[in-house]
Parts: C-alpha cells; sequence; structure tokens
C-alpha cells in the first residue's frame, strides 16, 4: 500500500491524495462533524487503503463513517465506491438519481470503460468495481440534503460535465466540492497569481451552455471555496478570475471544435494541437515557468479526454 498524502484544512475536512495514476491527480475529502463522517470522491479500488489509512490516523472507527458521497460515476470519483462501502458497515452511499443504477449494477460501466481502456489498463489503473445494495443507496435530487452530525451537505444537481453529476454545497466548509463542474487545477501550474483552472469537456456528455450554467450557479452561492476533485481547494479572491477564465475557455475550445469540425481523419489531432497550444499560451500569461515539455506532459491526458468531449459534442450539431 502506498503511504498515505493527506493535508487537514480546516471546518473539519481534510484533503487526501487519492493516488489515482500519480501522485495529485484525485482526491478525496474526509469531512468530520461531532464524530460522524463522510468521504466525498472514492478515487479507485485502489486508493481504498489509502482512505482507511487516513481515517485511522483521525482517530475514527469505520463505524463511524456516515456516507460516501461520489460526485458522478465516473470511476476516479466513484470506481472505488463499492470496494469502501464494503468496509464501513454504518455508511450509505449518496449518490445523483442518474447514477444510482451504475453503482448498484456496475456492469454497464465496467464494459463501458474497458472497451476504452482495454482490461490491462482497467485492472491497472481502476482495479475492482464492486456493486452496492440497493437499500445502502440514497438518491439525491437537486436540493435534496443529508445531515452529518447536524452539519447539512446540500445536494445541487449540475450538468455540463455529465448529466449525472451533482455538487454538495457544505456551509460549514464555506465551500462546495465540486467533482469536475468547476474544472482542473493541477498545483504543478500554481503561480503567484494562484490556480490555473480549466474546463473539462470529458465525453460523452459535454453540454457547453449547460456547464456555463453550472459554473455560474456554483458561484451564485456566496461561499469562499471550490472543493476540486483535481486538485485541491481553490478561491478566496481569485473565486471571480476563476470562474471567467471557466467562461472563456468553453468558449475557446468550441471556437477550436467549429473551426475544425470539417477536417475529416486529420480533425483528432488538430483539436489536440490546438487544444494543447491554447493551454501553453494561457499558461504563459498565467506566469506558469514550468518547461513547456512538461506542462504537455501534465495535460496530456486531459486534453486528449477534452477532444474527445468536444468532438462528441461536435458531432451532436445541426449540419450547416
Amino acid at each position: 500500500m502506498n503511504q498515505p498524502h493527506f493535508q487537514d484544512l480546516d471546518h473539519g475536512i481534510t484533503l487526501i491524495d487519492a493516488q489515482v495514476v500519480r501522485h495529485g491527480l484525485a482526491a478525496s475529502y474526509l469531512i468530520v462533524e461531532n464524530g460522524r463522517a463522510a468521504f466525498v470522491e472514492t478515487g479507485t479500488s485502489h486508493s481504498v487503503p489509502v482512505l482507511l489509512e487516513v481515517l485511522e490516523h483521525k482517530g475514527l472507527s469505520r463505524e463511524q463513517v456516515d456516507y460516501v458521497i461520489p460526485t458522478h460515476v465516473h470511476l476516479d470519483h466513484a470506481g472505488g465506491a463499492g470496494t469502501l462501502m464494503a468496509q464501513l458497515p454504518n455508511a450509505r452511499l449518496v449518490i445523483h438519481p442518474r447514477g444510482a443504477r451504475h453503482m448498484i449494477d456496475p456492469s454497464r460501466l465496467i464494459a463501458g470503460a474497458t472497451a476504452v481502456y482495454g482490461e490491462t489498463v482497467m485492472a491497472r489503473d481502476f482495479g475492482t468495481i464492486l456493486p452496492i445494495p440497493e437499500d445502502r443507496v440514497i438518491q439525491a435530487g437537486d436540493g435534496d440534503s443529508v445531515s452529518l452530525g447536524g452539519r447539512e451537505l446540500v445536494f445541487l444537481d449540475t450538468p455540463g460535465h455529465a448529466l449525472h453529476h451533482f455538487c454538495v454545497v457544505d456551509e460549514k466548509g464555506r465551500g462546495i466540492y465540486t467533482g469536475d463542474t468547476f474544472g482542473i487545477a493541477y498545483r504543478e501550474l500554481d503561480t503567484e497569481r494562484g490556480a490555473f483552472v480549466y474546463p473539462t469537456t470529458t465525453p460523452v456528455q459535454f453540454d457547453p451552455e449547460a456547464l456555463h450554467a453550472s459554473v455560474d450557479r456554483l458561484v451564485a452561492q456566496g461561499l469562499d471555496y471550490m472543493y476540486l476533485t483535481h486538485f485541491g481547494r481553490v478561491g478566496g479572491e481569485s473565486l471571480g478570475r476563476l470562474q471567467t477564465e471557466q467562461h472563456e475557455m468553453i468558449e475557446e475550445f468550441l471556437a477550436l471544435g467549429r473551426a475544425h469540425r470539417r477536417d475529416g481523419e486529420g480533425r483528432h489531432q488538430a483539436l489536440c494541437d490546438g487544444m494543447m497550444a491554447l493551454f501553453v499560451k494561457r499558461l504563459a500569461a498565467h506566469g506558469c515557468r514550468l518547461p513547456e515539455s512538461r506542462i504537455r506532459e501534465l495535460l496530456a491526458m486531459d486534453v486528449e479526454l477534452n477532444v474527445q468531449g468536444l468532438e462528441v459534442w461536435l458531432d451532436k450539431q445541426p449540419a450547416g
């Protein structure tokens, strides 16, 4: 088992590196209130020993965990949910109604991911995906809430990245656990300006208008922070800048897609090259001093996934 990497924030929140693929890529958040605990995001089944070790380090028993809360069912967020739930006898899974069936019977989720990644990569990066008994699953719609030791967690339906995505409002924590809705911020890209956050348009449900609306809805809650799954807490005085930049980049992605819509067999590579160039230019303006080769290494996987999602969206648009 890898050694746990975690950071105690404030308001009873601990940021845990879920160690998905590499350090600093995917987070889980442990929330503790009045001796009761919840995990927001699980990482993969490979992440579960790390999460349990942090729980033990905090002096908490597995019986004290009331909720496991993936923001959506993509495997870097929910792949470890079944394995984790099997270790937490009192926990209930809280999930978006559109994602619940995939947690109860993950066969289609497994088949779809295996078709994309192949069996070898699935086993290496995601491990085993276990089903969760239906009677342990809470389906949380827009505006629903749960109480964690008297601390209210409220769920907002936030489509745009995925139709099965909610975000979790935690007023006590002065922020929102945003999954992929408020974008990605790898901390290697931080500068004196703060975080560099960019949208994620992973296939197959990217919807730009819905994502614009969801980003604004999160900021409109009037809280201080966004707790990103990829990666860590952002916000404070920079929250308005991050909101504006999300909107700008969504529109830049769409313009890039439209410019290459009819490129035929060369479209995918042209979009990948264009999106990477966009990021490199923006990071230079952000003051990032990393070598371009390192930037390309950090962003290669997300550029590929973003372009795949952008192409699905492009192919749905009417001809003209």
